[in-house]
């Protein structure tokens, strides 16, 4: 299961619900009966299985909300398997929850689960996903296939569904645990048979699939894979289907060939293959287990030559370039091939003209790319002008390719447009019989500059790793002679940055890590959502935030009436407390707003904690001071005796205890069950009402008949006791 057409990838990947052990027998079966010879030889298969620790899974908000994993996937795997397992922990506390994995070859999905928009020039691809639904059971399995698998890095990606933005303290609520693991058991060919250019193959196919590969160098143009000389049960004919390169997600152009009857020979021609590399290509019989097919594989490549563009700095250093001191302008020469002892070299005029760039790492995924000895393009109608950009590290697939070009004004004219391509793995040649960008096995991005359009940007979120490709070429789409000799010169800034505009005003730029592999995020506020926090349909207006802000600070100005009950009764500690909260809670959320009005004093985190401080701070001494402990053995006397609390009871209950009771009931309530992310502002500025109206109403009454710090009588001659209310201490004078 999980062949690949030559479309989507909906036929290379399924998704099918397994029980606990599927692991267990997945490592355990022998290989599938297509896999399996029975007739001379067995093709050699191997299994290795890959497991990274689990971890557990947030509700979505932003994209550090998902849990990534990387897995490295070989050379010459031809299936994939993947068990994802889900698990949780809380009792009562869990409800039934729908898990959204995402898959993706050479770099980290692009999620969107939230339907926000993206910045403006940017293009995604909708991530392959799969759900996993979690409900009565505890545990919860599912496997997804890939065959004929690209090799190298690829990313699974893991959430709960969208938050639902309430705020939650953490130890006063039960909460649920949601845990993902997935596990990789990869199938490998380690017999292959290799394919030189122009060389035939003889091959027998009988009843298992055969795999071959053939290598594809630097500047190759185009190959053609052709199975001659085919031969089925002695008669001829050629009933076989290849399946020619790997499988990607979320897009997939591999290319199946089914072979018929006829005698012409099997052929199937793939423009700009990937360069440098190998490319894996599978035979599959299709006369039943006992028949047998015998044929010649052939593989052509037929290479382009290139103009490379000769630098100032290289001059001393190669003989075989030269400059021209008339013009001041760096001159062209052919670059060195090797395409193999067959491969045929394109005797026609050069195919495209190379441009060196320099790579420039600045910071953690962040680079900048520039041409070599110049500032700008030299851009023709009848070769592209190519530019590689090499992003294959292994760390640059976390941030944001960001591609703008810009043309020369004066050069432009009416009826000439500069359409350009942007690729990965080989570059787009074809300018002159298609403009659609697509090469052998990638769907490129194009671009285009015109006189009414002299700039055109793009921007790719998480760039695959590999080598990228950007070919431009000057065409006249109405006259085409009048163009032969144009020349438009294009400036190009090319750069990869962890995130676009670092998130703008209302977002944070911030780096995740998944073990050693590096990639960047946008955390949004005041409202504003998407990809680089630039969608503002739920975002708040100016006004919105300084209401917030002032709502949040001068909300504080409340204490000001425990202070000064506290200060008119001699409780100085408690009066300090208030003091010291008012004054780093109203700092601290004015420091603490999203947007615009925002005014620190102080470090954030110093704010935090000192607000934090004197929130437990002034709770405690208001509940000590009520209590009055250093006295309690007297009240409760005075209780007793007098049979009621002092002063007269429904006076306190009435006035005092009832009405800082209801307050402090309802402050909690709001600041536990309502407060969420939208609503902050209004229910935390309540809370602060509510709590330093409290705490004023809490305060203990002074004693009515005696004044603090006083004697009972004036210092006369003989003995008297002195008595502190605040102490309760005595002593003779």
């Amino acid at each position: 299961m999980g062949r690949a057409g030559t479309g989507t990838g909906d036929e290379a990947v399924a998704a099918v619900v397994a029980g606990p052990l599927l692991l267990l027998l997945l490592l355990a079966r022998p290989p599938p009966a297509s896999a399996r010879d029975s007739g001379k030889s067995e093709v050699g298969l191997v299994s290795e299985h890959f497991s990274q620790a689990p971890q557990k899974l947030s509700f979505y908000s932003w994209y550090g909300s998902a849990r990534l994993f990387r897995f490295r996937v070989p050379p010459d795997t031809v299936l994939l398997r993947w068990l994802l397992q889900v698990s949780r922990e809380g009792g009562t506390a869990c409800t039934d929850a729908e898990i959204t994995v995402h898959f993706r070859s050479g770099a980290p999905p692009v999620i969107n689960p939230l339907g926000t928009s993206f910045p403006d020039d940017t293009s995604v691809q909708p991530s392959f996903q799969v759900r996993v639904p979690l409900s009565a059971a505890l545990l919860s399995n599912a496997s997804v296939n890939v065959s004929h698998p690209a090799p190298g890095d690829w990313f699974v990606a893991a959430h709960l569904p969208p938050s639902s933005q309430k705020i939650e303290l953490k130890g006063l609520a039960p909460t649920c645990a949601y845990v993902f693991q997935p596990d990789l058991l990869v199938t490998r060919v380690v017999e292959i048979s290799i394919m030189e250019p122009d060389v035939p193959l003889p091959h027998t196919l009988l009843s298992h699939p055969s795999y071959l590969k053939v290598f594809v160098p630097d500047y190759t143009r185009e190959l053609l894979l052709e199975l001659r000389d085919c031969v089925s049960n002695g008669s001829l004919g050629c009933p076989v289907r290849l399946t020619v390169g790997p499988v990607t997600l979320p897009s997939n152009f591999q290319k199946v060939l089914t072979c018929t009857s006829a005698p012409w020979p099997c052929r199937v021609l793939l423009p700009s293959p990937p360069w440098d590399r190998w490319l894996q290509v599978t035979a599959e019989s299709l006369v039943g287990p006992l028949g047998t097919v015998t044929f010649s594989a052939v593989a052509a490549l037929t290479a382009c030559r290139p103009q490379s563009v000769t630098v100032r700095p290289l001059l001393q250093s190669s003989q075989n370039q030269s400059f021209n001191a008339s013009t001041g302008l760096p001159s062209l020469s052919p670059d060195h091939q090797d395409l193999g002892r067959s491969g045929r070299v394109d005797r026609s005029p050069f195919c495209l003209t190379n441009y060196p760039v320099m790579r420039e790492d600045t910071d953690v995924v962040s680079v900048h790319f520039q041409l070599l000895d110049r500032v700008s393009v030299r851009v023709c109608p009848n070769t592209p002008s190519m530019m590689r950009l090499r992003l294959n590290t292994g760390m640059d697939s976390g941030g944001s390719l960001t591609i703008s070009l810009r043309a020369n004004k004066t050069e432009m004219r009416n009826e000439t447009v500069i359409v350009a391509c942007v690729n990965a793995a080989s570059p787009f040649l074809g300018f002159n019989s298609s403009l659609n960008c697509t090469t052998a096995f990638f769907q490129g991005y194009p671009l285009s500059l015109s006189a009414w359009s002299r700039r055109a940007n793009l921007i790719i979120p998480y760039p695959e790793t590999d080598n990228w490709y950007l070919s431009l070429q000057l065409m006249c789409p109405e006259n085409a002679e009048e163009c032969e000799q144009a020349v438009v010169h294009v400036e190009t800034t090319l750069y990869l940055v962890p995130c676009l505009n670092d998130c703008g005003p209302y977002g944070q730029c911030l780096l995740l890590r998944r073990h050693s592999y590096l990639y960047a995020g946008c955390s949004c506020k005041a409202g504003w959502r998407g990809w680089s926090c630039t969608d503002n349909s739920t975002a708040q207006t100016m006004a919105q935030q300084r209401a917030a802000a002032l709502l949040l600070t001068l909300s504080n100005l409340m204490f000001l009436a425990p202070i000064t009950v506290s200060v008119q009764r001699f409780f100085l500690v408690e009066a300090s407390v208030y003091a010291y909260t008012m004054f780093f809670s109203t700092f601290y959320h004015a420091c603490d707003q999203p947007g615009e009005a925002v005014l620190c004093i102080l470090n954030y985190d110093t704010l935090q904690y000192c607000d934090f401080l004197g929130s437990g701070a002034a709770i405690w001494v208001t509940i000590l001071c009520m209590a009055r402990l250093k006295a309690v053995l007297k009240y409760t006397y005075r209780c007793g005796h007098r049979r009621q609390c002092y002063p007269t009871s429904w006076q306190r209950w009435t006035f005092y205890l009832l009405p800082s009771i209801s307050m402090a009931s309802v402050g909690i309530a709001i600041y536990t069950s309502m407060m969420t992310s939208d609503n902050y502002y209004y229910t935390h500025s309540i809370w602060h009402v509510l709590l330093a109206g409290s705490a004023a109403l809490l305060l203990p009454p002074p004693d009515e008949h005696t004044e603090p710090w006083t004697c009972s009588q004036k210092f006369p001659c003989h003995y008297q006791i002195c008595k502190n209310d605040r102490e309760e201490l005595y002593t003779v004078t």
